[in-house]
């Protein structure tokens, strides 16, 4: 099924978001030659540890998207402010008006609509009004999502789960933070994968299926 869709768009509130989401997935998409963009609304400079400069994200997701196969023009960086997304979500639903009428995307992954960050809500509830017209996949980030439902896994073998990890090293950053961690990404795309029969695997909610 995965091979009708050729145009894919990944919505990332945060740069990291969308790799920690399905890094291992959207190496698998540039292995198999489909053109993939990934949009990150936000670098998150209030967040940014002291002792790095405060436009490290920028650097960082430039580095790990292009270690999961991202071309550079393919890689949308926005500069809303970290924690205040909400407050400009029309701003944010127009961009990606725009950007549905750029491109003819045909998957669209959004963070899950049971994520209670602020910022993801704000980009999953505004991605689902621009594209609800399109494919649309939810993805996990389980130290945010209130609930999570399995209702869709894409099996990856060893390599695109190392890929993932070696994006997620870019971000040195943020190394502090345990979900970042290789230990952690092979276990949960371990478990995953033991839930439909395969070593690896990642797992999606389906918001919107066209077939």
């Amino acid at each position: 099924m995965l091979s009708k869709y050729q145009n894919i768009l990944i919505l990332a509130p945060h740069t990291d978001d969308g790799e920690l989401g399905l890094g291992g997935s959207i190496n698998y998409f540039i292995e198999q030659g489909k053109n993939v963009v990934y949009a990150a609304f936000s670098t998150a400079e209030k967040s940014v540890p002291e002792g790095f400069p405060k436009d490290i994200l920028k650097t960082e997701v430039k580095r790990a998207t292009a270690e999961l196969g991202i071309r550079e023009e393919n890689l949308l960086i926005y500069n809303y402010e970290v924690r205040k997304l909400n407050y400009v979500r029309q701003e944010i639903l127009e961009e990606l008006i725009r950007l549905r009428q750029t491109m003819s995307f045909d998957l669209v992954f959004i963070p899950s609509l049971h994520d209670i960050h602020q910022d993801h809500t704000t980009i999953a509830q505004e991605g689902l009004r621009a594209f609800k017209n399109t494919t649309l996949l939810g993805y996990e980030l389980i130290w945010n999502n209130l609930t999570f439902n399995t209702q869709c896994f894409i099996k990856l073998e060893e390599r695109h789960i190392q890929a993932k990890v070696n994006a997620l090293k870019m971000y040195e950053s943020q190394g502090f933070r345990d979900y970042l961690s290789e230990e952690f990404i092979f276990s949960l795309a371990r478990a995953r994968g033991v839930q439909v029969g395969c070593k690896y695997a990642e797992a999606f909610e389906v918001v919107r299926l066209f077939l």
